[in-house]
């Protein structure tokens, strides 16, 4: 009598459609290092290690018999299988259908955006920077097994797909899966069976993961002892002196999921009060989650080399594109989230980690300018949110601001350079914001700054129009906008090429100026004649009491403004298309008040704005472009 097989079938499945699309990108693109996939793998084995490390505090008998956490990689060559093994915590059936078969993460659009755009060689540093984890295996396997049994419990199970839309579920039998942790075995494509090389995954554990506070073994063939080829000892437990650049970067990139050189390294052992060991680094690109508008840092907590969270605010969110860890010696093993957040240890170790990290960008500053502007260039607009957020180190912050100005050249400028060069008489550190860099310097509201060669600040990112309007001043010169209340540039001489601008309006002039203000009427807060054009015929500011106006238009596009400020109509007296008005007889009344309108909708223009009634504006351009015909 036959016994029936009571071994449930294998379930099947079908990947989420961004997973799908993900791992086609992957198999049918070009990539110049595959190598980057061992050490996704490796990472997350070592996570899980971590993990049962951190749940064994609570219930030690999770490890059973088996304490020491360990990484092995098996080798079977005559098979075309690489095995990479964990004794960690281990997936469930659930746990690996949600880890395996959908990505959760915020930046899966943007890494497949920017992955179908790549070509060459670009592509390695793709995966580095977004971190594709687990789904780069498909890079060199046409097909993945993952058998996983979670500690403390009994039942196995097996995920296995070959990448291309689908993946089966199953229970694993006994002997077929180990004792706890997971075990990802990698069926090779034929052109990838150099992984199954010692020497070669033994180069590419040193170089990328030699440093992962877990031991990872290497067993040669099947039958063969392991040997271990990477030892598991925290590098930021060892003596700066016995750490070399190299050491540094490879164990930057596990951490950080980059693929890049970090720009700077800060490695410190804080004694006294509080006892903590600080391993952070700035990246030398911009990570692809910087204006995640979650900003969640990405610093680790460990307590005595255990891993805790990756979720506790270790430095402000300014810089949040700080990679790294913090291995606190005075926090208990089993601290709670909620501890967390309360701890006044924590907030110690936030401040004294943060005031480390920024004398050391100061020091880069000090010591080697080129290295600082690149790092300024990749981070200033985030570190520029700490001027708005952190009023205890804006001066730090301020000091380290790097920016454009008319005066610069191209090039970038400190404020203590422009403190420095300050005209006489000046008496507030002049500056202009925007969305565009041309459009900025091509700004008619600057034009009485460079008749007098008055430095003024370019500011074209989005936070530029929040920080200085946050009571900001640099040794005690005020912040003030160039497009907001009167220039008051009359105290301040003009260049000598420029004397002839400062004539003063004639009568006429004057007369025309107030017409425009009556024709105008509730349209605009107020006409007057302008200290700051001089070439240009008008431009608009705002009030001097009201909000500046590139700030006014943030907040309205960000729906929190029901209602514009009037703008304030500055004319150039000196213009000869103002003079020519102003000179026009009094029958040519409905003339000057068509200008008057077109004027308005000009410097709407030049501010890049439009015109508030296109038709009227089309209507009276008409009527004025027809007088000038015969």
């Amino acid at each position: 009598m036959t016994t029936a097989d009571t071994t449930p079938a294998p379930e099947n499945h079908t990947f989420e459609a961004d997973v799908a699309k993900l791992l086609h990108l992957m198999v049918h693109s070009v990539y110049s290092d595959k190598d980057v996939f061992l050490r996704e793998l490796i990472s997350n084995a070592a996570d899980a290690c971590e993990k049962l490390r951190y749940e064994a505090i609570a219930n030690p008998a999770l490890f059973g018999d088996d304490p020491k956490a360990r990484i092995t990689l098996l080798i079977d060559a005559d098979n075309r299988r690489l095995t990479v093994e964990d004794n960690g915590i281990g997936m469930s059936r659930d746990e690996m259908i949600e880890a395996l078969g959908t990505i959760a993460r915020s930046g899966t659009k943007a890494f497949m955006d920017r992955i179908q755009a790549a070509q060459g060689g670009e592509g390695a540093q793709l995966i580095g920077q977004f971190g594709v984890g687990f789904y780069s295996a498909f890079m060199v396997a046409d097909r993945v097994d993952v058998v996983s049994r979670r500690a403390g419990s009994e039942e196995a199970t097996i995920w296995s797909s070959d990448g291309k839309g689908s993946y089966t579920v199953a229970p694993a039998a006994v002997d077929e899966a180990p004792a706890r942790g997971t075990r990802v075995i990698l069926h090779l494509m034929e052109d990838t069976a150099s992984y199954t090389e010692r020497y070669r995954l033994e180069r590419i554990v040193k170089e990328q993961s030699g440093h992962v506070p877990v031991p990872i073994s290497l067993v040669e063939k099947p039958g063969a002892e392991p040997q271990e080829i990477a030892d598991g000892a925290a590098l930021w437990v060892k003596p700066r002196s016995e750490i070399t650049p190299e050491d540094y970067t490879d164990f930057y990139r596990s951490v950080a999921g980059q693929f890049d050189e970090p720009a700077l390294t800060v490695h410190f052992r804080a004694e006294g009060r509080h006892e903590y060991t600080a391993l952070a680094f700035v990246p030398g690109s911009t990570p692809f989650d910087l204006f995640d508008p979650d900003r969640h840092g990405r610093m680790k907590l460990y307590v005595k080399r255990v891993f805790i969270t990756d979720e506790a605010e270790l430095l402000p969110r300014y810089l949040r594109f700080v990679r790294g860890l913090v291995d606190s010696a005075d926090l208990p093993l089993n601290v709670s989230r909620e501890m967390i957040q309360e701890s006044p240890l924590l907030a110690a170790i936030k401040k004294g980690v943060t005031s480390r990290v920024l004398s050391e960008l100061e020091k880069l500053a000090q010591n080697d300018a080129e290295a600082y502007t690149k790092v300024w260039e990749t981070f200033g607009p985030v570190l520029k949110e700490g001027l708005y957020e952190d009023f205890e180190r804006r001066s730090t912050l301020l000091g380290l601001g790097r920016f454009k100005t008319t005066a610069s050249g191209g090039g970038w400028r400190s404020l203590k350079d422009y403190v420095g060069s300050l005209k006489e008489n000046q008496t507030a550190i002049y500056y202009v914001t925007g969305t565009d860099l041309a459009r900025l310097e091509a700004s008619p509201q600057l034009e009485g700054f460079r008749a007098r060669s008055i430095e003024v600040l370019l500011l074209p990112d989005p936070v530029d129009s929040f920080w200085v309007t946050a009571g900001v001043d640099y040794e005690g010169k005020p912040f003030k906008s160039v497009t907001q209340g009167g220039a008051d540039l009359a105290q301040i001489p003009l260049l000598e090429a420029q004397e002839n601008t400062g004539a003063p309006a004639t009568e006429a002039v004057t007369g025309f100026i107030q017409s425009v203000k009556t024709t105008l009427g509730e349209a605009v807060a107020d006409v007057r004649a302008s200290e700051r054009l001089t070439e240009s015929a008008v431009c608009l500011v705002a009030s001097e009491t009201g909000m500046d106006r590139q700030l006014e238009r943030l907040l309205a596009r960000a729906g929190q403004l029901t209602s514009a400020a009037k703008p304030v109509l500055e004319i150039n007296p000196r213009h000869d298309l103002v003079v020519a008005l102003a000179n026009l007889g009094e029958d040519q009344q409905a003339l000057r008040e068509d200008a008057a309108h077109l004027l308005l909708d000009e410097a709407r223009i030049l501010d890049g704005e439009l015109p508030a009634d296109a038709k009227a504006f089309s209507q009276r351009l008409a009527r004025v472009m027809r007088r000038c015909v015969p």
